[in-house]
């Protein structure tokens, strides 16, 4: 299953961790997704999909309806 956020485009980046001495080795930062069940009242059913944190607050600001064909598009 691919770590991309649907709604944001949100996908893994990488960078490095530092030590306090600053030696640097490579890492991937991760994006912040969930797996959740969203009510869509237009379907009358749930969906079940991949979120990042920032999609989730979204989805509360504009409504389901508003990123559901974001969703689809992807």
């Amino acid at each position: 299953m691919s770590k991309v956020c649907p709604i944001t485009g949100k996908r893994p980046i990488s960078g490095h961790t530092v030590s306090h001495a600053n030696n640097k080795t490579k890492r991937r930062f991760e994006p912040n997704l969930h797996e959740k069940r969203i009510w869509v009242a237009s379907e009358n059913r749930f969906i079940r999909i991949r979120l990042s944190a920032k999609a989730l607050r979204t989805i509360d600001k504009v409504g389901v309806d508003a990123v559901l064909p974001l969703i689809r598009k992807k």
